[in-house]
């Protein structure tokens, strides 16, 4: 029982929905029924997916981890090492029945989609390829976490995504995710610092780097504006975003854990944009 509940944390429920909701949307509004692929994909993003994902990132950042004092609660669990096998293994078995399903009713273009996705999860973290210690990449690589389901979902549907609208929300989607990223790396810049780990916040600074995710929500805000009839109100989504990071113009290396107070907001923040974007897309057509 000791071993689930870490698990559980592990996992970060209250980011489940930020995984599972892209993927089910972009399914259910592509093929508009409620079928056993959209049922199991939408499962396997909301618990399995994430249960990888951060399982692999709470294994290998361990000793990083234990000097964050962010660490050990809803931003993140601190993964004791005599769980590490464990939690790798079923994080590994729990997820390969879904894979393995995915892969036998999906197309090979929704094949391939769905191993880079899975690519990235792993290679983020895991030791020898550590996308997360590559400055930028790190940024983007997060981002895809996110945006991966919901290319996954209209690719598994069948939907060509060179459409402009999709073209559009998805390179908004992937601005915002790395600005997510890049803005909460800020408030680690110290304890990355003292456990010799790069990312692109160390890389650019404090200062730089909330600069660096303003901009991104900024672009990824305009390049909303594009989206045809009512879909245009999403870049409103934005807006708090930008707040928050204005806040911190001034932040230096020295003062980066106050970010934390942003990122916070961010946690919920993430539930009023989907909120928004759920209002748009069952509105009147």
């Amino acid at each position: 029982m000791k071993l689930v509940s870490r698990l559980f944390v592990s996992s970060r429920p209250i980011s489940w929905i930020n995984t599972a909701f892209p993927f089910a949307v972009a399914y259910f509004l592509s093929t508009g029924s409620v079928s056993p692929e959209l049922l199991i994909g939408a499962f396997f993003f909301l618990i399995p997916y994430n249960l990888l994902m951060y399982g692999v990132n709470d294994v290998f950042d361990y000793e990083s981890d234990l000097t964050n004092p962010r660490k050990g609660g809803l931003e993140g669990a601190l993964l004791e090492p005599k769980y590490h096998r464990a939690t790798l293994l079923l994080a590994s078995l729990i997820a390969l029945p879904f894979v393995i399903y995915l892969m036998f009713i999906g197309s090979t273009a929704a094949n391939i989609t769905l191993l880079i996705i899975l690519f990235a999860v792993v290679a983020y973290s895991a030791k020898y390829l550590r996308f997360k210690e590559i400055p930028i990449l790190d940024s983007f690589t997060s981002a895809t976490h996110f945006l991966g389901p919901l290319v996954y979902g209209l690719v598994l549907a069948g939907v060509s995504v060179a459409s402009l609208e999709l073209v559009v929300s998805i390179s908004a989607f992937l601005l915002w995710g790395m600005a997510s990223h890049a803005f909460g790396a800020v408030q680690d810049i110290r304890a990355d610092r003292e456990a010799g780990i790069a990312s692109i916040a160390t890389f650019f600074g404090a200062r730089l780097t909330v600069r660096l995710a303003f901009g991104f929500y900024l672009f990824a805000g305009l390049a909303l504006t594009y989206l045809p009839g009512r879909f245009v109100f999403a870049c409103l989504a934005a807006v708090p975003y930008l707040i928050v990071t204005a806040r911190e113009f001034s932040i230096t290396d020295e003062t980066c854990e106050q970010a934390n107070r942003g990122w916070k907001r961010f946690i919920w923040l993430n539930f009023f944009a989907g909120a928004l974007i759920s209002a748009l897309l069952i509105g009147p057509s």
